[in-house]
């Protein structure tokens, strides 16, 4: 059963309860009232009856009990009181009779005198109220009887249920109709992010729940929004994860298929022909080569993958100490490439791993090396921070388009890839120093023009000493 039908069908309960109820207590409270009130207006004509009888037997000392049916004859006659019936009777005999009693007067042991004993009579329509009591004449006792008819105050309430009855159905009827039109109202509210949950649970997730009420289902639509926009973040992330790693399984296939094939075809060549010396140097060459490159391909993945699964320990370190030993190391080789290699270290001590940071600068500076093309200088930079310590490398190669410095950090990811593979490359040094970066609490970030060259910025957040 759907939500607004549910609170249509508590709200015309609760309607036809408290209506019901309490109109019908309501009419039930005043017909009691009116009936109490005729009881007491029948109780106040049987004693002015009885207490004239008492005065004109006190009058007339001599009188017949006869003459007390004459009486009580001109009494009913002159009466304003609409009674249906009286009667006077004594232990010899009825004296007054006039109309039927629904009841027969009780013995005298079983009345006391100057009490009233008042009883109700229904039948079909009629509806009687009849007075009894005892009075003593003359040393006798007599018994009146006296019956008011009261049919007028139980149709007048039957008359005032049937109007109520009336009135309760419109009541309940007009009640249920603005009670659905409230609760399609109310829960629309509902039906919309419904909506909007199968159209994102179909693929859409661009849908959002467009509600401005103001209460507490705006509150929970954007919640919904804000929980939607996190779930379509995590998918893309998911679904770029994705993407990186089939990118990742095919370089990583391109990369071992290309050697592979070079040593095999040379290894066959040279167990399956006979050639002479300088051919067999030249397929050794290619073999040692070859070999070479899946050597230094098998140390970035191992590096990576330690990286990502150890936790290393960060020790008090010089940077510029480090950075001076790796630039007094590599400048004769980088010289005979006609590159200058020039460093400006600011001293001080911070917590580092050594052996990673070098790592780092190395991969950084044979990055800066394979993006020139002929001449040229590398620049290397240490300053001192708040958290720790800040390396720049800069060159003037031939830079990168703005399009590139967002996947550079990739594994296997290349810029040139011929180049690259010339060079030696396979595209795993920046993905290591980022990893060596973030194990320092750090970042890497990269700022280049093609033709002027690129600026490396490394953050080594691992505290000052």
């Amino acid at each position: 059963m759907k939500f607004r039908l549910r609170m249509t069908l508590c709200i015309v309960m609760l309607l036809a309860l408290t209506f019901g109820a309490g109109g019908s207590m309501l009419i039930s409270v005043s017909f009691r009232q009116s009936l109490e009130n005729q009881r007491d207006t029948a109780i106040k004509s049987y004693r002015m009856i009885e207490n004239t009888m008492v005065l004109a037997n006190s009058i007339s000392l001599q009188s017949q009990l006869s003459d007390l049916g004459e009486t009580l004859l001109q009494l009913d006659a002159q009466s304003d009181t609409q009674w249906s019936a009286l009667r006077l009777s004594s232990d010899s005999g009825v004296l007054y009779h006039s109309g039927s009693l629904p009841f027969e007067t009780g013995a005298a042991a079983a009345m006391e005198e100057g009490r009233c004993y008042v009883r109700l009579y229904r039948q079909g329509n009629v509806s009687q109220l009849q007075v009894s009591g005892t009075l003593q004449v003359n040393g006798e006792y007599l018994y009146l009887d006296a019956v008011y008819d009261v049919s007028d105050l139980y149709e007048l309430r039957d008359s005032q249920l049937a109007i109520y009855y009336r009135l309760l159905l419109a009541v309940v009827l007009v009640g249920a109709a603005m009670s659905w039109a409230m609760a399609t109202y109310l829960t629309r509210p509902l039906y919309k992010l419904s909506r909007v949950t199968r159209q994102i649970a179909g693929g859409n997730y661009a849908s959002r729940a467009d509600i401005h009420s103001g209460d507490e289902f705006q509150q929970l639509a954007e919640d919904f929004n804000h929980m939607t926009d996190q779930v379509e973040g995590n998918i893309a992330q998911l679904q770029d994860a994705m993407r990186r790693q089939e990118e990742f399984m095919g370089s990583f296939a391109h990369e071992l298929k290309t050697p592979m094939t070079s040593i095999i075809g040379y290894a066959d060549l040279l167990r399956s022909q006979s050639l002479s010396p300088e051919e067999q140097q030249q397929a050794a060459n290619y073999i040692f080569s070859e070999g070479r490159r899946l050597e230094s391909l098998s140390f970035k993945l191992l590096d990576l993958l330690v990286l990502k699964k150890r936790d290393f320990s960060l020790a008090e370190g010089s940077p510029a100490a480090v950075i001076k030993g790796l630039v007094h190391m590599l400048r004769p080789s980088m010289a005979q490439q006609d590159i200058t290699l020039q460093c400006r270290c600011q001293e001080g001590r911070c917590l580092l791993e050594a052996d990673l940071v070098k790592s780092l600068v190395i991969n950084l500076i044979d990055n800066a090396r394979k993006a020139m093309d002929g001449p040229g200088n590398i620049y290397v930079r240490t300053e001192m921070t708040e958290n720790g310590c800040r390396i720049q490398v800069i060159d003037n190669g031939r830079g990168m388009a703005e399009a590139e410095l967002s996947r550079i950090t990739e594994a296997f990811y290349r810029v040139d890839k011929s180049r690259s593979r010339a060079q030696g490359g396979v595209g795993l040094g920046l993905a290591l120093c980022q990893e060596i970066a973030a194990l320092h609490g750090g970042t890497m970030s990269f700022r280049s023009e093609e033709g002027k060259g690129t600026i490396v910025t490394v953050e080594l957040n691992g505290g000052r000493v």
